[in-house]
């Protein structure tokens, strides 16, 4: 009876511990699958719903000639469209960087003049939706030509990111949201010029007065063409920042691994992570640059000699004690890296790897001075590089 007993017991106990078990189960089950349906409610509130509400008023106002859409809707969904929307995105991206995949879409020296635009866009935009009367004519000009800018630009935003979830939910609604005011405008001017005299104050305003009275199969080609003065002005107001004369260019161009990116070259050979230098010079005579060992670098056997081992722990002890310092010095590095990799082939050979050596043994004596001084344990640091986190660990505890 006592084991018939406890048997009954344990039985009982493991269809409880089951139920439990499967209760659990059931209930991150249903946890993980609300979180996911509310990730994609999110998703879609942030990005789809502006997208769809722009996409109704824009054919609404085509069909009918009125907006549709609620005002105040209208104008929250201008806000996320144009500006929550580009800054959730994340910005142009910090650097150009061969391992990050969140590479610059601009490039960093070239940014300012990109940034400039977008402003100049959408200052050009919120006067001409929130306005009560329309500007002097050579304003009018210039805030119509600005659209056409801005039209211009997301059309190569979408091109150059290459992200269709980007270009639905980001680019098109504000390329519409231009198409709507440019429309807008013209209502606006046809409905002013009919109904009052205006007598131009110079020769330039009479010219603009007369491009603003064509009809709109004229007068919008001459604004677009308007717009390639707009940006040689622009573009030489920047040049007095530091901006160049082809930034506009250069901002989509002087990037890696996007659509119009022409630097994808220097990312050839990349080993993220690496020391371009050391790394070149550990492929030279084994007589001269002693090889030392084999590591192991993103998944990827390597062959360490002393050098490389010692300027890669230099480097760890400077991300570790100065970062700010490292970052400066890693930017410099990353010249010279990017100088390498467009001339690989003749970095490849074993004579210029011998002579590259022979170039850093002083920085390699000043590395290994550097971590005597600052740190307590410099062969353990070293012997850490390019290893399992596991062989770092058992390092660590001696």
């Amino acid at each position: 009876m006592c084991d018939l007993g406890k048997k009954t017991i344990r039985k009982i106990l493991m269809i409880r511990i089951e139920f439990i078990d499967k209760a659990f189960c059931y209930f991150i089950f249903q946890q993980y699958s609300i979180n996911i349906y509310n990730m994609i409610t999110i998703i879609f509130i942030l990005i789809g719903l502006p997208a769809i509400i722009v996409l109704i008023d824009f054919f609404g106002f085509l069909v009918t000639g009125n907006q549709i859409v609620n005002k105040i809707i209208f104008h929250v969904t201008e806000i996320a469209s144009l500006i929550v929307l580009p800054v959730m995105y994340g910005g142009f991206g910090a650097e150009n960087d061969c391992c990050d995949d969140n590479s610059a879409v601009f490039s960093p020296d070239h940014q300012l003049t990109i940034i400039t635009i977008i402003i100049l866009c959408l200052t050009a935009y919120f006067y001409s939706s929130y306005r009560e009367k329309l500007a002097t004519p050579i304003i009018e000009i210039i805030i119509n030509s600005l659209q056409f800018i801005g039209i211009g630009l997301n059309i190569f935003i979408a091109i150059h990111t290459n992200e269709p979830w980007l270009a639905i939910g980001g680019n098109m609604p504000v390329i519409m949201l231009s198409i709507l005011v440019l429309v807008k405008n013209q209502r606006i001017f046809v409905e002013y010029s009919q109904n009052s005299e205006f007598k131009p104050k110079n020769q330039f305003e009479n010219i603009a007065w007369k491009i603003l009275n064509l009809q709109p199969f004229v007068k919008f080609p001459i604004i677009f063409i308007l717009c390639l003065p707009i940006l040689i002005i622009l573009t030489a107001i920047l040049l007095l920042v530091g901006q160049k004369p082809d930034s506009i260019v250069r901002a989509f161009t002087d990037t890696y691994k996007h659509g119009f990116s022409q630097w994808d070259y220097k990312c050839d050979n990349v080993e993220c992570g690496g020391h371009y230098l050391c790394s070149v010079a550990a492929n030279g005579h084994t007589n001269i640059v002693k090889p030392q060992r084999r590591g192991i670098r993103n998944g990827r056997n390597i062959i360490c000699n002393r050098q490389l081992l010692v300027a890669n722990a230099f480097e760890d002890l400077m991300q570790d004690g100065f970062p700010f310092l490292h970052k400066i010095i890693r930017r410099g590095y990353n010249k010279i890296g990017d100088f390498i990799h467009r001339y690989y082939d003749i970095f490849n050979n074993k004579f210029v790897s011998d002579f590259i050596y022979f170039l850093m043994k002083p920085l390699e004596w000043f590395f290994l001075l550097a971590l005597y001084t600052f740190d307590r344990k410099p062969e353990n640091r070293i012997e850490k590089q390019y290893i399992s986190r596991t062989d770092r660990q058992q390092i660590d505890r001696h």
